[in-house]
């Protein structure tokens, strides 16, 4: 039976079980910081042994799912629940987004509460891969999805933080295709679990659920303080006694677009970061992950298109109207991302306030302009009316309280990644 599921790893390009301690596993044991077989590093003290091992074949039953035709529309008038995989982003599902008619859910396998199902189709696309969640309540799946049921020892809780720990290494190593990456059921049910005893699992399994519960928690403080920031906003924008008038923002700022980057000279050793409208967020500060970089500046480039700490920025494609601050580095300013050059002694930050709120986001996207996707221009941002007052006190003012807001959510926020740090630290550390 080894001998003969060896084989099939080496066919299908999934690891044996000692190619995956090299892989997917950390490198503890290799570098002799843990003791010699199937323990985790860290361990509730009453549990003692190590732990057993099989495939994920011998321990579940593995199912795809399907989507019905949407050239028929009374395929989803229906009551039973549909995930597909963009809905995998939380530790549970409670309702799908969409609900199928029941005679389109014949061919498909109503799974039952409790059900772990994971994404397996465009893991290349981002936050699909290693993403899964657990149903609560019966419901059927995509085909981009794939769902596990246990056969006997292992609990689905237990595979849901196991998968959590490896199932992004496995969607990078494993997943197949040219056009768009995939994982299979040949390729999942061959790989190597090793786990527990039932009452370690469980044990497991609530304080991963409690750590879960926890994030939960900050999620909604964040979520919170945001409605809370926006309505205030909202009334102080509107207060009279406090901006008495309205201004054109082409009365105090200038909109400057981007440069043309070639991608032939990004290099991932640049020195230069190209902030793009995906790093323009809608967050008080840009989001600096995955930025294409160059060394050397281009002979061209203008003076504004050298970002400096506190620019602000607007996205003129996709989500237009979206806005950020530029943070302290070296940043440049791509095509299709706007910066708002500032005249005069303007209260920057009162006119960031302004212009992140939702009624300025509202406005640019009813300006938006395109099929495939929606662009802004200089005229649609520069036309924007904006409350104002020609008593800088209470310009200060407004900015001053809604800026309150801003480092409440920043402390927040730092706080919600330092629980999911500590969460990921003892996945890695808790199971093998």
């Amino acid at each position: 039976m080894t001998t003969k599921i060896n084989n099939e790893h080496k066919k299908l390009n999934v690891p044996n079980k000692q190619e995956q301690n090299q892989t997917c596993l950390d490198s503890a044991e290799r570098e002799g910081l843990r003791p010699k077989g199937n323990v985790p590093n860290l361990r509730f003290k009453e549990f003692q042994g190590e732990w057993k091992e099989s495939t994920i074949g011998e321990m579940f039953d593995l199912y795809s799912g399907n989507t019905p035709s949407r050239l028929n529309k009374e395929h989803f008038k229906g009551t039973v629940n549909w995930i597909s995989s963009g809905e995998l982003k939380e530790h549970y599902i409670y309702s799908s987004k969409e609900q199928i008619s029941e005679e389109a859910a014949k061919s498909l396998k109503l799974l039952p509460v409790g059900t772990f199902v994971i994404a397996i189709y465009g893991l290349e696309a981002e936050g699909v891969r290693g993403t899964g969640s657990i149903i609560q309540e019966p419901s059927t799946i995509s085909q981009a999805c794939m769902s596990f049921i246990p056969k006997g020892v292992i609990e689905n809780e237990f595979l849901y933080s196991w998968y959590k720990k490896h199932g992004n290494v496995i969607g990078i190593r494993y997943a197949q295709g040219t056009k768009q990456q995939n994982l299979s059921y040949d390729i999942l049910e061959k790989f190597m679990i090793v786990y527990p005893n039932t009452k370690e699992q469980e044990k497991l399994n609530k304080f991963i659920s409690l750590l879960d519960e926890r994030i939960t928690t900050q999620n909604k403080i964040i979520e919170d303080l945001k409605k809370l920031k926006s309505a205030i906003s909202k009334l102080l924008f509107t207060r009279k006694d406090l901006l008495e008038t309205t201004i054109r923002l082409a009365d105090i700022a200038t909109l400057k677009n981007g440069y043309a980057f070639q991608s032939s000279k990004y290099n991932i050793l640049g020195k230069w970061k190209i902030i793009t409208i995906a790093n323009v967020s809608g967050e008080r500060y840009i989001n600096e992950e995955d930025c294409n970089c160059i060394i050397n500046l281009p002979n061209d480039i203008q003076d504004h298109q050298v970002l400096k700490e506190g620019d602000i920025l607007i996205s003129l494609t996709g989500n237009v109207g979206r806005v950020s601050l530029c943070k302290s580095g070296a940043y440049l300013l791509n095509q299709r991302v706007g910066l708002l050059q500032i005249e005069g002694n303007i209260d920057k930050e009162f006119l960031y306030q302004v212009l992140s709120s939702r009624r300025f986001e509202n406005s640019m996207v009813a300006c938006g302009q395109g099929a495939a996707q929606m662009n802004i221009g200089k005229e649609d941002v520069e036309n924007f009316v904006l409350p104002y007052s020609s008593n800088a006190n209470n310009i200060h003012l407004v900015a001053r309280i809604l800026h309150s807001y801003d480092e409440c959510i920043i402390n927040e926020l730092r706080e919600l990644t330092l629980l999911t740090m500590q969460k990921q630290y003892f996945l890695a550390q808790m199971f093998i």
